[in-house]
C-alpha cells in the first residue's frame, strides 16, 4: 500500500469499499465507491459503481 493517498487508483477505492459493505460499513463504502466512480473514465462503469453502493441515508427505512 501507498502512504500518498493521491498514488491510490479506482480499483483500491473500490476494494475498499466493498470490505467496508462487507463489515458492514455502508456509509464508508459509499464513500469510497464515490472515490472510485470519480476517479473513473468511463461514465457507465462510474454509474454502474454508484449503483452498487448507494447512499446509505437515501435507501435507509424507518421503523418504529
Amino acid at each position: 500500500m501507498t502512504s500518498d493517498p493521491a498514488d491510490l487508483t479506482a480499483a483500491d477505492h473500490l476494494d475498499a469499499a466493498r470490505e467496508m459493505a462487507a463489515a458492514n460499513r455502508p456509509f464508508l463504502a459509499h464513500l469510497l465507491a464515490e472515490e472510485a466512480a470519480s476517479r473513473t473514465a468511463d461514465p457507465a462503469t462510474a454509474a454502474g459503481i454508484r449503483a452498487a453502493f448507494p447512499d446509505p441515508a437515501l435507501t435507509r427505512e424507518e421503523t418504529d
